[in-house]
């Protein structure tokens, strides 16, 4: 079983659209039952809380419902997972100041490390973008990689 968490800000946009689009990369592919995938926040601006409207209505678009009630990451997310894939640089500084060891800071990624040809490390926030189709279509693009680094074993990513 490998275990993924995906991490935003407020767990209402980005991270769930990430747990989204790898859940159904990985149910298409037949690995459902070799993932325990997950989303949080770094922030508690919304915890319990649904994903954004705009974000459920994307991934209902495309053939994917978002369930998930917001939470915030916490220190026992390190032990329970083997990747925590950050969608922006901040939320990857936060996330390695709340890691206790390097084996911990290993652990954290970005999210488009994994996606080929993409121009920037950051997920756009389409909270203040409204960039809701464009988040998903990135987050789909890069769960190709990251799922193609995970079937090699590799903690690499496709670029840098």
């Amino acid at each position: 079983m490998q275990r993924v968490l995906f991490v935003c800000l407020g767990n209402i946009c980005r991270s769930p659209t990430a747990e989204a689009a790898f859940r159904a990369l990985v149910a298409a592919r037949g690995l459902a039952d070799r993932f325990h995938i997950d989303s949080a926040g770094t922030s508690a601006n919304h915890l319990g809380e649904a994903a954004h409207p705009a974000t459920r209505a994307e991934a209902s678009r495309r053939g994917v419902a978002i369930t998930h009630r917001a939470r915030q990451v916490t220190h026992a997310d390190f032990a329970r997972f083997d990747r925590i894939v950050a969608m922006d640089r901040q939320n990857h500084r936060d996330l390695a100041r709340l890691a206790r060891t390097d084996a911990e800071r290993a652990k954290v990624t970005l999210l488009r490390r994994y996606e080929p040809g993409a121009d920037h490390d950051d997920v756009p926030d389409p909270w203040y973008t409204g960039e809701f189709e464009r988040v998903y279509d990135i987050c789909a693009r890069a769960s190709e990689g990251l799922l193609a680094a995970m079937e090699e074993g590799s903690p690499a990513a496709t670029r840098r």
